[in-house]
């Protein structure tokens, strides 16, 4: 395995040949990592991860500074999955000076993690910009844990014309269920009980919309004048699978063991609100602060 900056990574990629498979972090890397690059590696031949914090995507009143740098750590878990190449950057070689040309992220990028993080998505998509620039990758693994990244860039893919196949890997989750983060270094034992009932809201969320599934299906077949049809039976439901989620989240909220900084339901396409009689692919977007600590979460439907 290699490791460098711009001038290495360029050598290293002039003398390859074969499908090259991008997995960007930022770093702090875990197991759920890990499976990013596993992926890579099954769709590639050669591949490439990138470890760098980059500052255009942190306010200023986050945590750059303190954001967890292993570096040896890091790399130890690149070895064992299989990376070809780390791309290390210093933050020099990356910004030789402050950027004047940005790529922009738009309405998707203003709402939800937007809204609270402004810019935020402006400073993911340049970054990932440059990387898919150096690297010139032919796939690229992003986790859906970060759900409105991944949408965002998918999207800039396609208007920008990147010739670049984009993978999501489910969200990989601890065995208590909470989604695996960087940011989970932050919390304490107590926080990581409080922050449970993030994934409880979105079990809870999938029920609801299973039972009604199941309810809509038994109805096919059935009589004329059986009553309600599938249309009928799932009329609001976007509606009953927020309240369900929020059922479990504004109790927790109430005994302050978090903050609800969001959770609605969205069309995963454009992100915008479900009306009552959607159907298509969905996306229920959580996120909560625990202890201080900003947390992200989302559950995939389809209605």
């Amino acid at each position: 395995m290699e490791v460098g900056g711009i001038q290495a990574l360029r050598r290293w990629r002039a003398e390859q040949s074969g499908r090259v498979g991008l997995v960007p972090t930022m770093g702090a890397l875990h197991s759920g990592h890990q499976a990013l690059m596993t992926r890579a590696r099954a769709e590639s031949d050669l591949v490439v991860a990138s470890i760098f914090v980059n500052p255009l995507q942190f306010g200023a009143d986050e945590d750059f500074v303190q954001y967890p740098r292993p570096i040896e750590e890091d790399l130890g878990k690149c070895e064992e999955a299989g990376v070809d190449f780390v791309f290390a950057p210093a933050l020099a070689e990356m910004y030789p000076s402050a950027p004047e040309v940005r790529v922009v992220a738009g309405r998707m990028g203003a709402v939800f993690e937007g809204a609270a993080r402004p810019g935020h998505f402006d400073g993911v998509l340049t970054v990932v910009a440059k990387l898919f620039t150096l690297i010139a990758p032919d796939v690229t693994v992003f986790g859906l844990k970060d759900i409105q990244q991944f949408v965002l860039v998918k999207r800039m893919i396609a208007d920008l014309n990147f010739d670049i196949e984009l993978i999501g890997l489910p969200v990989v989750r601890d065995a208590d269920g909470l989604a695996m983060s960087s940011r989970n270094e932050y919390l304490t034992g107590s926080d990581r009980e409080r922050a449970l009932a993030i994934p409880r809201a979105l079990d809870a969320a999938a029920e609801v919309a299973e039972r009604s599934r199941e309810t809509a299906e038994s109805g096919i077949g059935g009589s004329s004048d059986s009553g309600a049809g599938p249309s009928d039976v799932s009329a609001g439901l976007p509606a009953a699978v927020e309240a369900a989620a929020l059922a479990e989240l504004e109790p927790a909220a109430e005994r302050g063991d978090l903050e609800i900084v969001y959770c609605s339901l969205v069309e995963a396409a454009t992100l915008r609100p479900c009306p009552p009689d959607f159907t298509g692919p969905a996306l229920l977007l959580v996120s909560a602060t625990v202890g201080g600590t900003h947390l992200i979460d989302n559950l995939p439907l389809e209605f």
